[in-house]
């Protein structure tokens, strides 16, 4: 029997990761995060599907796939749209998949404008402010899901 699938989604500017503000973001890149995640997952039983697209459309249909697949949990770390968009509010409101919601750094303690999370309205969880180790620490959660 295959292993249950986590969907890793990221947004719009993520694929810069390692080299964007690495006094916010860290160094570790996108590859690196994907890496971390395939070894956790692997010792959890869990599968990691990861993407990511600078496209809302793009992570609206991912959401909408993790439904149509019977995906175990997304993990989704929505960069800006997080604080913008009301479409994937609803797209999360929409599946029956749980979404945990991740951040590298803590939106809390950054520009007002990062304090509110259409994303985190509707996601089960949040995972933020710990680095990379964020997206480790919310597919942990994702396991126990």
């Amino acid at each position: 029997m295959a292993d249950p699938v986590i969907f890793v989604l990221n947004g719009p500017n993520l694929n810069l990761l390692g080299m964007r503000e690495p006094e916010i973001y860290g160094h570790d890149t996108l590859d690196d995060i994907a890496g971390m995640l395939e070894d956790r997952g692997a010792e959890l039983g869990l599968a990691i599907d990861m993407r990511q697209s600078n496209h809302e459309g793009h992570l609206i249909d991912w959401l909408h796939e993790a439904q149509a697949e019977g995906v175990k949990a997304v993990l989704l770390n929505a960069g800006a749209y997080t604080h913008t968009s009301i479409a994937l509010h609803d797209a999360i409101k929409s599946i029956r998949t749980p979404v945990i919601e991740v951040h590298l750094s803590d939106p809390m303690k950054r520009e007002a404008f990062r304090h509110t999370s259409y994303v985190g309205m509707v996601a089960v969880d949040c995972v933020s402010g710990l680095g990379a180790k964020s997206y480790i620490v919310a597919l942990e959660r994702a396991a126990k899901l």
